[in-house]
């Protein structure tokens, strides 16, 4: 039973709604079944409605931000928990840490670095947890395609490939990396 998720999302609300809907009903769907959700900890963008969403119903929800970013990314004050720390490896360490599985939505660099990190550190063995990318309105299509490409070119195993669950609803990934 999955209790805690690592969500990587963007610090931007990006250009369509659908994103921002997207953390709504991911953070409602967590709630629902009393998961507890790890994230960036900013207070803005598809991180901020993750939160507050989380937060309006009642759910668990941690942030871990570097001191530096506290005032760049807009540090959510109302979290259950604010975890505060001096580098992004100790913020990618804890976030790791303190989750059973990750999710991806929609993001930049960031969200795309952390994700490729743990699906790294998954792939080499040192966690056995599941990890999603949530697919919203086709937004990591081309990702996914460019990774089939990469499988199918001799870089990556097709066990690696299939390590990475992906999905366009929130809800239904929430279900398969419960399931894993």
């Amino acid at each position: 039973m999955i209790r805690s998720i690592c969500v990587f999302c963007g610090s931007s609300p990006g250009l369509r709604p659908d994103y921002i809907d997207a953390a709504r009903r991911f953070a409602t769907a967590a709630a629902a079944r009393g998961i507890r959700l790890v994230y960036g900890g900013a207070s803005v963008g598809v991180m901020g409605t993750l939160a507050d969403t989380m937060l309006e119903l009642r759910g668990e929800i941690v942030g871990v931000m570097p001191r530096a970013l506290v005032d760049r990314e807009i540090a959510h004050r109302g979290l259950t928990k604010l975890h505060i720390v001096e580098t992004m490896h100790e913020r990618k360490a804890l976030m790791a840490e303190l989750a059973e599985a990750f999710v991806a939505l929609p993001g930049g660099l960031g969200t795309l670095e952390e994700l490729f990190e743990v699906w790294t550190w998954g792939m080499l063995g040192l966690h056995h947890k599941p990890y999603g990318l949530l697919n919203t309105a086709g937004y990591y299509t081309p990702l996914t395609a460019f990774l089939d490409h990469a499988r199918d070119e001799g870089f990556v195993r097709a066990a690696q490939r299939d390590m990475l669950i992906t999905d366009d609803e929130p809800e239904q990934l929430l279900a398969r990396l419960v399931a894993r």
